[in-house]
């Protein structure tokens, strides 16, 4: 928790000068009070940088993500704040953690690994992946701007035809 509270404060000083927001998202609730303070003072800082979005999952795990999302809408249901007939696809992703963020376009997968490992179940279900064969540390520049060049020939449908 140190690294991660000590790469966080730097994260910061550094992206605030570029106009880059931060958004933190997992199970915050669990992690240790001083540090979920230090996350709120980060996005807080950052939230009104209009350029890119820095999206970090943090104590994240897809399941545990949709379970607390489906426990929510059920609680709201049961409060009679939504109705049952309510629940769509639009509404769920307002429950999950990066209900103001759009769903990614492309996911480059490191480490030769080709599988998700329950990040991101609902939001990557027509995200374009790239793996790669190289660990997070050794991926360079020019391997995302390979990435990049993968993604921009795929024809993406959709789920259409």
């Amino acid at each position: 928790m140190l690294l991660f509270r000590n790469y966080l404060r730097d994260l910061v000083s550094a992206v605030d000068t570029e106009n880059i927001r931060v958004k933190i998202f997992g199970h915050k609730e669990s992690l240790p009070n001083d540090l979920q303070e230090d996350i709120k003072k980060a996005e807080e800082k950052t939230k009104n940088n209009t350029g890119t979005t820095l999206c970090i999952a943090f104590n994240y795990g897809g399941r545990d993500e949709l379970t607390r999302a489906m426990q929510n809408i059920a609680k709201d249901v049961k409060s009679n704040k939504i109705n049952i007939e309510d629940i769509n696809e639009k509404l769920i992703s307002t429950y999950l953690y990066t209900k103001d963020e759009p769903d990614p376009d492309l996911l480059i997968r490191t480490s030769g690994e080709i599988r998700l490992s329950n990040f991101l179940p609902w939001q990557l279900v027509y995200t374009e992946f790239v793996f790669v064969d190289k660990y997070w540390p050794d991926f360079s520049e020019k391997d995302l701007e390979d990435a990049i060049e993968i993604y921009k020939k795929r024809n993406r449908k959709f789920g259409g035809k």
